[in-house]
């Protein structure tokens, strides 16, 4: 049953289909010409206006059109190299991880991110690498750390001077 207020309108409700943009983002408003509320005593219908709200992903952060991952490899697997499955808002893609990839490193995956807008292009997703690095180890495994600590090619400082340009051995 429907009320009258004597403003000459009825009171219910009435569900709407609503076409939401590709790249539409959080605090965004749209609006449908004539989809409010009926004007009073026969005017015209509003405005419906419509906020975009976002549901957080659980591991994809949003950041314009880019989507950002933080990937968290062992240390096996920046030392070797491999090959892994991260997610993007269009299903699981695959990336290499070079041998000797540093903590901090990102990657760019082009046109994996969020449609612009105004439909000109795609974002990027941004993949961060981070190493994990365990609390708990087991004696035999600190046993092959002390063996890999005393070890050169685990040295940063040994690196440094390894990379050092021929300006820099000259003047330091």
């Amino acid at each position: 049953m429907h009320k009258m207020s004597g403003e000459g309108r009825v009171y219910g409700e009435e569900v709407v289909s609503i076409d939401i943009p590709a790249g539409v983002s959080e605090g965004i408003q749209l609006s449908m010409n004539g989809k409010g509320n009926a004007g009073v005593r026969g005017g015209s219908a509003g405005d419906l206006l419509i906020n975009i709200e976002e549901t957080p992903h659980p591991e994809l952060k949003r950041e314009d059109n880019n989507v950002l991952y933080k990937l968290i490899l062992n240390f096996s697997d920046v030392c070797l190299g491999t090959q892994v499955e991260v997610p993007t808002i269009g299903g699981n893609a695959k990336i290499k991880i070079p041998k000797g990839t540093q903590s901090g490193k990102l990657f760019r995956l082009q046109g994996k991110g969020i449609q612009s807008l105004q439909g000109y292009g795609k974002g990027d997703q941004i993949v961060e690498v981070q190493v994990y690095t365990p609390q708990d180890i087991s004696s035999d495994e600190e046993n092959l750390l002390h063996k890999m600590q005393n070890s050169k090619n685990f040295s940063p400082n040994a690196q440094k001077e390894k990379n050092k340009g021929f300006f820099d051995k000259f003047f330091h």
